[in-house]
């Protein structure tokens, strides 16, 4: 059975448990989220050393990392790193999303290397196996597609991002607005749009819904209906497009919900701050509270280099407004495939924007107030403990000259904290 089928049941798992006690809940609190759709677990199954992360209303804000080969860089071992990596700097769960070299070597050996749950997209490893064997990847049959998916499935892949909603309603929407700013930018969309028009066919994602959600169910594998519409310039943000397909996403959910399989969804993309909240009013309304997982959402498309810092300006509105899932992004967005110190600094950005968002969404705001009372008393060991990244703060600190053991460099003789002590009450 899966988590929401013995939610129903009225049945609290060992799994509900554990992300009560990380998110300060009652199990029962969290069965019933499950239960009406609102919160999702992800974790695989033929994982029992993977974490268990919860995703949903009323929980903490998550942080997702992606890591993956591309057609120009194959290096496994950089991609384990890169798993290891997000790890140990916070990330909550991983997306194995590589597109060139041994896809399933590459799954199983990331499977291996993380605690964290794995997300995956079919529809990249699809595509390749199609190109290599049928010589295109719009040669793809529907057979190797959802053989790819119960594959990845049993692999333990916690949770699929499937490209369901790209229908041809939805495509016809998007040939009627004729042009977009930034075009067609997610590659499951992309894929799937050249696809259908050269089969002259449905999405199959589509078209056998039922058949997708036998493998997820059997393998209670979270359903993250995909958003192959999302804009990739905030001049395309909420178009038509991307609106019908998350209505088409929003009827899917509801049928996955049906049948015991749980689910989110996915949003864009690139977003102006002003369009953040309207975003997710759409799919929290539309969808009944389903869990929604932004991708950034980045608010400016000028900065390439700085885009982990557009996307957590981005998420942290998104989180406070009541996004559930965030993708991280990182300094290497748009420009060429993460290394390792960017996979550090996207996740640290991401979780410093979850925080923000959090501080307002859940009011969490203890930590900020113990901070605050550490810098007062000038206790550097606990402001390092309490910081998002102590290795960084202690290593910062370590490296200016200058300050005694109790001030730093930034003011030293004239540290306020210094002169005005004893005039204030503590």
């Amino acid at each position: 059975m899966t988590q929401l089928e013995q939610a129903r049941a009225g049945k609290v798992t060992a799994e509900m448990e554990a992300v009560a006690r990380k998110e300060g809940l009652s199990p029962v609190e969290i069965r019933d989220g499950i239960r009406d759709g609102s919160i999702v677990i992800a974790t695989g199954s033929n994982r029992e050393a993977a974490r268990v992360v919860g995703i949903g209303s009323g929980l903490t804000t998550k942080v997702n990392a992606s890591i993956g080969t591309s057609s120009d860089i194959v290096d496994l071992e950089m991609e384990l790193e890169k798993a290891r990596v997000a790890a140990a700097t916070g990330a909550d769960t991983l997306m194995e999303l590589s597109t060139a070299g041994d896809l399933d070597a590459i799954r199983r050996a990331v499977l291996a290397a993380t605690p964290l749950p794995v997300g995956s997209v079919p529809l990249y490893q699809a595509a390749a196996e199609a190109a290599e064997s049928l010589g295109s990847s719009v040669a793809m049959t529907t057979d190797l597609l959802f053989d790819i998916i119960e594959r990845q499935a049993r692999d333990g892949i916690g949770f699929m991002a499937i490209h369901c909603g790209v229908n041809r309603l939805t495509v016809d929407v998007l040939r009627r607005q004729q042009q977009r700013n930034g075009g067609l930018v997610s590659r499951g969309g992309a894929f799937m749009v050249s696809w259908m028009s050269h089969q002259e066919s449905e999405n199959p994602l589509y078209a056998e819904f039922d058949r997708l959600l036998e493998i997820l169910r059997a393998h209670d594998v979270v359903l993250s209906l995909g958003n192959g519409m999302r804009a990739g310039a905030t001049g395309d943000a909420t178009d038509p497009a991307q609106i019908q397909e998350l209505i088409v996403n929003t009827q899917l959910a509801e049928r996955a919900h049906r049948a015991g399989v749980q689910a989110m969804l996915e949003g864009p993309g690139h977003i102006p701050i002003n369009e953040i909240e309207a975003n997710i009013i759409l799919e929290k309304r539309l969808s009944g509270g389903r869990p929604f997982y932004m991708l950034g959402p980045i608010t400016t498309d000028i900065a390439p280099g700085y885009d982990h810092i557009t996307a957590a300006i981005g998420s942290a509105w998104a989180a406070a407004y009541g996004t559930d899932f965030i993708c991280y992004v990182t300094p290497a967005e748009h420009l060429g495939l993460p290394y390792p110190e960017d996979v550090r600094q996207g996740v640290i950005a991401a979780r410093i924007a979850a925080h923000v968002g959090d501080m307002v969404k859940l009011g969490r705001r203890q930590p900020d107030l113990d901070m605050g009372t550490a810098r007062r008393n000038l206790d550097w060991q606990r402001q390092f403990s309490l910081a998002i990244d102590p290795e960084r703060a202690r290593a910062v600190r370590e490296a200016r000259p200058g300050g005694d053991a109790e001030g730093c460099s930034m003011c030293g003789d004239q540290c306020a904290l210094k002169v005005a002590s004893g005039e204030l009450l503590s």
